[in-house]
């Protein structure tokens, strides 16, 4: 072991999947999370290109692939339920708009868990109240009272970062909300889904209701979205996002009304705005952020995820390949990552601008596919994975 101790503070994906190459590349490390235990269920997620190279090489791809959702594809439909359009898994070798690797955000999150629980300490129930750092060390006190000095401290706590204000300044600073707030929920699989997501886009009034399978037949998981040019309702207030989900979401037709039957029994309501976090830098001293809580693309680019473990993969690999230098290879992890940031971050404003127009706007003209094509290229496969022969394995 290199006696480097790193506290990450998150234990989703990123914290996770950073605490995996910590460890290998010989680092003590400690994972502190705030819930008092593994949040199940969730967003699909995806991973495409270079993140499914990041899984192979993790050891994971059979654990993961274990635990995909085996979604075969998506059709858009109008509101009669016409198809519309249709997209395979197996699109674009595996890379389309249906990943061929698409699996629940907690069960990532546990195949992640299990994999490193034997060699990390994780702590759940607790958080970093304050942190001080000096050009050695940092300190750390949590939440619970415990007081404890660590060689580096990485935020990996998501959009809401708690370490985030803490250390670079206020979360409006950094936090780009994108016009749309974005709902999700499990519901009784009472429509008849069987391994397709099936998607309602109101062209005209930019909303939009969605079903996806999950792994569990019985269930399905609920998705609405609707424009939004400001959002002040409290993330944690679940109350108050029901009421302007319902208030927001009235009259949209398609299979809407059996959906939002089923808001007051659902056991895992999410709703919050879709949002980019944009920084200059991603570092202050020994101090470093990571995933959403560093360049969060939001839900609509697709590439969070494949994000959060290419990054995990390379500020592991750079802090080593420096000696654990904290600003040698806080710079390098961020000049490796920033064009792949900043291609997914394109990605998902043009993502969330296809889905709701200006009420107001000139007809858009048409796109430059090949231009695109080039953005999605770069999101994807635009970063190189260095196989850090240098540093322990």
């Amino acid at each position: 072991m290199s006696g480097i101790r790193v506290l990450v503070s998150g234990a989703s994906i990123a914290g996770p999947a950073l605490a995996h190459w910590l460890r290998r590349r010989g680092a003590e490390v400690t994972v502190v999370e705030r819930a008092p235990e593994l949040r199940p269920g969730g967003q699909a997620v995806d991973a495409r290109g270079v993140a499914r190279e990041v899984i192979r090489r993790m050891g994971l791809d059979a654990a993961v692939r274990a635990a995909r959702t085996e979604t075969a594809g998506a059709y858009t439909v109008d509101v009669d339920g016409n198809v519309l359009e249709t997209f395979r898994a197996d699109d674009d070798g595996g890379d389309g708009y249906i990943s061929e690797i698409e699996i629940l955000r907690g069960d990532l999150s546990r195949v992640l868990y299990d994999d490193t629980r034997d060699g990390v300490e994780y702590i759940f129930g607790d958080r970093i109240a304050e942190l001080t750092q000096d050009a050695d060390w940092v300190d750390v006190t949590f939440a619970g009272g415990d007081r404890r000095r660590f060689d580096l401290v990485v935020g990996a706590d998501g959009l809401h970062s708690a370490l985030r204000p803490t250390v670079f300044g206020p979360h409006e600073r950094f936090v780009r909300h994108l016009g749309l707030v974005l709902a999700f929920y499990s519901v009784p699989n009472e429509f008849g889904l069987d391994r397709w997501v099936i998607d309602y886009q109101d062209q005209v009034s930019g909303r939009s209701a969605g079903l996806r399978p999950v792994p569990d037949a019985t269930q399905a998981m609920a998705m609405l979205s609707f424009p939004a040019p400001d959002f002040d309702i409290d993330y944690r207030d679940i109350a108050a996002q029901k009421d302007l989900l319902r208030e927001r979401i009235a009259g949209l037709g398609w299979l809407t009304p059996r959906i939002l039957a089923h808001l007051d029994d659902t056991p895992d309501f999410y709703l919050d705005q879709v949002a980019q976090v944009v920084m200059d830098r991603w570092s202050s001293g020994r101090v470093a952020l990571l995933g959403d809580a560093a360049f969060s693309s939001s839900p609509f680019s697709g590439g969070g995820t494949g994000m959060a473990l290419v990054g995990a993969y390379l500020l592991a690999g750079e802090l080593a390949a420096a000696g654990w230098d904290p600003q040698a290879g806080f710079a390098a992890y961020e000049a490796r990552m920033r064009p792949f940031v900043e291609a997914n971050q394109e990605i998902g404003r043009l993502h969330v601008q296809s889905r709701s127009p200006a009420p107001d706007a000139a007809p858009a003209p048409e796109p430059d596919m090949d231009a695109i094509m080039a953005v999605v290229e770069r999101a994807i496969n635009g970063v190189d994975l260095p196989d850090y022969a240098e540093v322990p394995d």
